[in-house]
């Protein structure tokens, strides 16, 4: 198993690109104080090295939100488009076991869990598309009711007509224009 923490270098350089990006776009978390936000990370190097993950596949996370209860600070991907190195999966390992030929590279669930984030279930991809407009061109796999699941399906979001839109597909499919959106809980 791989060491879950970043060197002293990568955590700075990552925290300066996470800063940036929270100032940059104050309206997805109004009343949110930075400074909070960096002591929680600096706490607990394994969120630092899950952002990286988020970051590294071009995810551009960012504080979406904040828990009072449970004193949690929420990061969600925020890039245009389902971001780009998380793209062409089925849904789950089941899914991927499925396929004769033609095997995509893995699967969402198990990526999300090797990143240590969850997968946005299809209430918080629209609490989401409130912050912006996100996947115009591509679309993102959400969390998958087990009712459907065990039907063979599987659910995913995208925005287009100024509309979110949830459709299905096979949990086996997987395409160059969908990805999946993660969220961490800092």
């Amino acid at each position: 198993m791989t060491n879950k923490t970043l060197s002293e270098e990568a955590a700075q350089e990552l925290l300066k690109v996470l800063k940036a990006r929270f100032e940059k776009n104050t309206k997805r978390h109004p009343d949110v104080e930075w400074s909070k936000i960096q002591a929680k990370l600096e706490a607990n190097p394994g969120k630092l090295w899950s952002l990286d993950e988020m970051e590294a596949s071009e995810g551009e996370p960012d504080v979406i939100g904040y828990d009072q209860q449970k004193d949690e600070y929420l990061f969600c991907d925020c890039s245009p488009e389902s971001p780009k190195g998380r793209r062409s999966l089925c849904y789950d390992r089941e899914a991927w076991n499925s396929r004769k030929e033609h095997k995509p590279a893995g699967s969402v669930l198990e990526r999300a869990a090797e990143m240590g984030i969850e997968l946005l279930t299809e209430e918080q991809y629209r609490e989401l598309q409130q912050l912006g407009n996100f996947d115009t061109k591509t679309s993102s796999w959400v969390k998958t009711p087990a009712e459907i699941r065990k039907l063979g399906g599987a659910i995913f979001c995208d925005r287009r007509y100024d509309t979110v839109f949830t459709y299905h597909n096979g949990a086996e499919s997987y395409y160059a224009a969908r990805g999946f959106r993660g969220m961490l809980k800092v």
